[in-house]
């Protein structure tokens, strides 16, 4: 896809970017359109959604393509963006939801618990910019995070289409939402192609218990052949959500002896950790953890 060629968040910040000219393309051109009516359906889906009459809010809302999706699915919604060109676009179509002007790294101007789920399409790599000289990457996506997680109703979901540029921007980006309360992880759709593979940031603000991670698209079922498609290959799947569960354990110093962490299991998911930072890591075979006989 296109963003492989020059990134716009490196050309502009977005509300200059999204200008009026490049608003427009969004209004007009077929294959744009087409593109972000296909992810935003593809989002909607992995909300699994309940029935009923739900309130959701589209993150990056841009010229409404999102929000025309959300409301023929029957779904009240709210638009916020930081390009007013982008706003302008979407009212000049007369779309239904109602829009905010806001840039998402200061935060959601959201009452607690409003709404039923969100989505997000194409929008939050520009959130890893410092676009001003008091942008400060970390901060700005954790405060994100932690207005998301407050003005969403606890057990709903939000679900991000993205570009990360590379696997430090999905670490930044992954771990600040489960530092604000999200469990879930990175799920990428048919993650062996090229043109087709997707990222999706798939977060739940219930208890991690009651959350069992979508699946990917484009996946072999069963298949353990290796393959080297980075992030999310095989399953695609990248899952964080145990990262929050280390910190219950602290609280237990001196107690019983400690048990052995090291077991297969520890091994195989420290060096998923290491691949997904970019490390060169050995490939798993049947000798990786296997226990050591005794020493002569």
């Amino acid at each position: 896809s296109c963003h492989k060629m020059s990134r716009p968040e490196h050309q502009a910040p977005p509300e200059i970017f999204y200008n009026e000219e490049e608003s427009s393309k969004y209004a007009s051109n077929t294959r744009i359109i087409k593109i972000q009516t296909d992810m935003s359906e593809r989002a909607i889906e992995l909300l699994t959604l309940p029935e009923g009459p739900l309130m959701l809010l589209d993150i990056g809302c841009g010229s409404g393509l999102s929000g025309e999706v959300l409301t023929e699915q029957g779904y009240t919604w709210v638009g916020m963006d930081i390009s007013e060109h982008m706003l302008k676009a979407a009212s000049d179509r007369q779309v239904e939801g109602d829009m905010v002007l806001k840039d998402m790294g200061q935060g959601l101007p959201f009452r607690a618990g409003v709404f039923d789920g969100a989505i997000s399409i194409s929008a939050l790599q520009w959130l890893c910019n410092a676009d001003k000289s008091s942008h400060n990457p970390r901060k700005r996506v954790l405060h994100f995070f932690q207005s998301l997680y407050q003005c969403l109703a606890r057990g709903a979901k939000a679900v991000f289409q993205w570009y990360p540029e590379n696997p430090a921007q999905m670490e930044l980006v992954t771990s600040a939402a489960m530092r604000c309360g999200f469990s879930g992880g990175l799920l990428v759709d048919y993650p062996n192609s090229t043109k087709a593979k997707k990222y999706f940031l798939v977060l739940f603000s219930g208890h991690a218990s009651g959350f069992t991670m979508p699946k990917a698209m484009g996946v072999d079922d069963g298949s353990d052949d290796d393959d080297n498609g980075g992030e999310g290959s095989s399953s695609g799947h990248v899952a964080y959500s145990s990262e929050r569960s280390r910190d219950k354990h602290h609280h237990h110093k001196g107690k019983g002896k400690r048990k052995s962490v090291k077991n297969k299991d520890w091994i195989l998911q420290k060096k998923e950790q290491m691949r997904e930072k970019g490390k060169k890591v050995r490939q798993d075979s049947k000798y990786t953890a296997r226990t050591r006989g005794p020493r002569f």
